[in-house]
């Protein structure tokens, strides 16, 4: 029926070409075929969820998974992407503490000039800061409907409320702002 190919990684379960490929399978009742289960997604929520979603799939690397085993592989799926990644933070350190300078020499000039670049990572980006300032709204009006008016009087009571940062830090007035202004642009273009 399609063909799909989905280059962002398994950790990541917000992935366009897979939401493509899923909503294809559920409109046809078609169904999923995968390389393999890790490459689908490591993160057992994730997986358990798309299982009990009513789209059959089935995986080349075992083409007799149950929705038993399904389940048993999911969670070693994302321990294996915990396993990964506490390793490469290691591996990146020990590298560093070693004198090795990471990162491309060039820095982004070859991409720039073949012409590639990060666009697609950069819109994704936004649409999740977006989304995130949309959350924070109505917290905003009441903050501020509590007599909280100035950006660093916001960012305290943000975060005295126990409220994060999109990254998961501490408000400052800075961000308070950047916030604000993200609504403002999207208020102009609704």
């Amino acid at each position: 029926m399609g063909s799909f190919v989905e280059v962002e990684s398994g950790r990541n379960n917000s992935r366009p070409e897979l939401a493509k490929a899923l909503r294809q399978a559920r409109v046809t009742g078609s169904r999923l075929v995968i390389a393999k289960l890790d490459r689908l997604g490591r993160n057992a929520a994730f997986l358990l969820n798309l299982r009990d979603s009513g789209v059959d799939f089935v995986c080349c690397d075992d083409q007799h998974t149950t929705p038993l085993t399904i389940g048993i592989k999911s969670i070693i799926a994302e321990e294996e992407a915990r396993a990964i990644s506490a390793r490469t933070v290691a591996a990146l350190q020990a590298a560093k503490a070693r004198g090795t300078r990471l990162g491309n020499p060039n820095g982004a000039a070859a991409l720039r000039r073949a012409g590639k670049g990060n666009a697609a990572s950069n819109k994704a980006r936004k649409a999740k800061a977006d989304a995130f300032a949309a959350d924070l709204m109505e917290i905003l009006a009441d903050v501020r409907a509590a007599g909280h008016t100035t950006l660093h009087k916001i960012a305290g009571e943000l975060n005295r409320r126990g409220i994060k940062t999109a990254r998961g830090g501490v408000w400052h007035a800075a961000t308070v702002a950047n916030v604000q202004a993200r609504l403002l642009d999207r208020s102009s273009v609704l």
